[in-house]
């Protein structure tokens, strides 16, 4: 089994588990002549500019090019944005990621008179088009939700104007990106065996589940002082992508950043408002798993931050080689039936995914399906925990998603809304746990499991509510005119944490450099994305039940979603597939799953 010490150079990982990108493009010189021949097209679309209501048949063609353009337009972009993901040290990878910010730009520039145009030419005269011509049909539910959307459009000139800010509108999600995965300078500690490791992203995330606490302690405090020596850096990157959304929020006519992020996807503000107050409610059930886990770490004196990710039982060290994740994956996905299984195979031996670890990598997880005339593809950083199993079962959830949306609907409707998106993911996970618990009858093991299936619910609800909470206020200073600096930050940050995890009633002691915790997540750079892992886990979660129940349908409809792409609102759509997510009803569900799970385990811990 390769670990984090033995892949660090790519060039030392077997082939077999590093990403083909050649089913994108043979290599950069195709890559480079494909971009070029896409630049010459995109002034095509201007000589539509002012036809576009003299006839059924040239609004048509407008659309079917811009649409067609946008489509080689992210194939292009997905090729040189993960051959820059492969080694963010690498400046030419980089330099054609900017390039085709470039050119996406130009392509929005070019075509930002086209909604403007639209709505000038009217609803009736759309509606009569759309009835006298069959080829209109595949844009009939994107130009409803244009004229929905219409008090938030602006002129030519001004839609004009704020494409062209596209790749300036990127910077400091760029600049973040650049700084934690390639240049910054991370500490090296000494563990008590005498080796000396570099706590570098990953290797943070592997040191904080050690089995010694001093360990855990001492690699999580090297990490997170290390970061905030450099939060005045944070601080101003986060405050450029802040004041890039209130910017872009105020110029669309928008009350608030929350409102214009959850007015694309047509996802009524109340159910964010909701979640924050739900997840807040239950804070005394999130309180109890703390009490279970210090009792279960025999950690007397305490729980600290530092224990979190521990593992619970000390007994039970689960590891699976990529070989053994992937025959567990897809034995644990077979209630999804032959065709879903088929497709998981080929993504594993025709190397859709990039798997372990290597020197200027990025971190984390993805999966990537925006080539959509090709095949998605995973970023992994694997070190062969049953976490990266789940990982991978949930990354392997938005390539299925992913699958079925750009087998089975047009271009135009196969991009799905983030809502849905991590319901799929999640979704994966669910039944992933629920099959390794049907088989695993001896205490330590199922305990350890058992963990794990709370430990989800711990970062999926609790800890992405608690960065949706710490995002919604970080978006309230900027549009109050207050202050954004590393310092402000970590204050508001440490203060919630602190209130999440019960710190000044001792259930968790939240240590002073957490503070900085807030600089290590680049979600926070996608405003109001991290909201979405929550509703969606509490989504899946209901709707794991009905399949795994054998409920009629159930299996159907959840196909159905993940064959639907954009052709319907997110919120609909699962209400289709069956949850409504305007309710509590799913988050209460899913406490009282988390309730049931706790009581088993202490009915272990008894027996014990």
């Amino acid at each position: 089994m390769l670990t984090t010490e033995t892949v660090r150079e790519r060039a030392n990982v077997e082939e077999r588990y590093r990403w083909n990108l050649t089913d994108l493009y043979a290599g950069e010189a195709e890559w480079r002549a494909a971009r070029q021949a896409l630049a010459a097209r995109i002034p095509r679309v201007r000589e539509y500019q002012g036809r576009l209501g003299t006839s059924a048949t040239v609004l048509t063609e407008a659309l079917d090019l811009v649409w067609d353009l946008q489509k080689e337009g992210a194939r292009l972009y997905v090729y040189a944005s993960m051959r820059a993901d492969e080694d963010t040290r690498a400046s030419e990878p980089q330099g054609m990621e900017q390039e085709m910010q470039q050119v996406l730009a130009d392509l929005g520039a070019g075509a930002a008179f086209i909604e403007p145009e639209l709505l000038r030419v009217g609803r009736t005269a759309i509606e009569g088009f759309l009835d006298a011509e069959p080829r209109l049909a595949t844009y009939r539910f994107p130009l409803e939700d244009m004229f929905r959307r219409a008090a938030h459009t602006l002129s030519d000139g001004e839609e004009r104007l704020l494409a062209d800010a596209a790749p300036m509108a990127s910077a400091a999600s760029t600049v973040h990106g650049i700084l934690s995965n390639a240049d910054f300078p991370y500490p090296t500690i000494t563990l008590p065996d005498g080796r000396e490791v570099r706590v570098d992203q990953a290797g943070y995330a592997e040191l904080r589940t050690s089995h010694e606490r001093a360990v855990r302690q001492q690699a999580m405090e090297a990490f997170f002082r290390s970061l905030g020596g450099f939060s005045r850096t944070y601080g101003a990157t986060l405050n450029a992508s802040l004041q890039r959304a209130w910017f872009y929020a105020r110029a669309r006519k928008y009350g608030s950043t929350l409102e214009a992020s959850l007015d694309g996807p047509n996802i009524p503000v109340p159910v964010y408002h909701r979640l924050v107050e739900g997840v807040n409610r239950h804070l005394p059930v999130f309180h109890r798993y703390l009490a279970l886990r210090r009792r279960m770490l025999g950690v007397d004196e305490g729980l600290r931050y530092f224990d979190l990710y521990a593992p619970l039982v000390a007994s039970v060290e689960l590891r699976y080689t990529p070989d053994e994740a992937q025959a567990l994956v897809l034995e644990s996905l077979s209630p999804l039936g032959p065709e879903y299984g088929g497709v998981l195979r080929k993504a594993f031996s025709e190397r859709w995914i990039d798997v372990f670890p290597t020197q200027g990598k990025r971190s984390g997880a993805y999966s990537n399906g925006g080539a959509y005339d090709v095949h998605p593809y995973i970023l992994m950083n694997y070190l062969g925990q049953y976490n990266d199993v789940s990982t991978l079962t949930h990354e392997l959830g938005h390539t299925m998603h992913s699958h079925y949306s750009n087998t089975r609907q047009p271009y135009v409707l196969s991009h799905y809304s983030t809502f849905v998106a991590e319901v799929a993911s999640t979704f994966n996970e669910a039944l992933l746990i629920d099959y390794v618990l049907e088989r695993i009858t001896d205490r330590p093991t199922r305990m350890s499991l058992l963990g794990s299936f709370l430990e989800n619910i711990k970062a999926t609800v609790f800890r992405q509510t608690q960065f949706a909470e710490f995002e919604l206020k970080m978006h309230e200073m900027v549009q109050r005119g207050e202050a954004i600096t590393g310092d402000s930050l970590g204050a508001l940050y440490l203060d919630i944490t602190r209130r999440y995890y019960g710190h000044e009633a001792g259930h968790c002691t939240v240590d002073d450099y957490i503070a900085h915790e807030w600089s290590y997540i680049p979600h926070f750079y996608q405003e109001f994305y991290v909201f979405q892992y929550a509703t969606s886990f509490t989504a899946s979660a209901a709707l794991a039940e009905q399949v795994l129940a054998g409920t009629p349908g159930a299996t159907d409809r959840y196909l159905t979603l993940l064959s639907s792409g954009s052709a319907d609102y997110p919120v609909e759509l699962l209400r289709a597939a069956g949850v409504d997510m305007t309710t509590d009803g799913p988050l209460d569900a899913t406490i009282q799953k988390m309730v049931a799970v706790m009581d088993e385990m202490e009915a272990l811990l008894a027996q014990a």
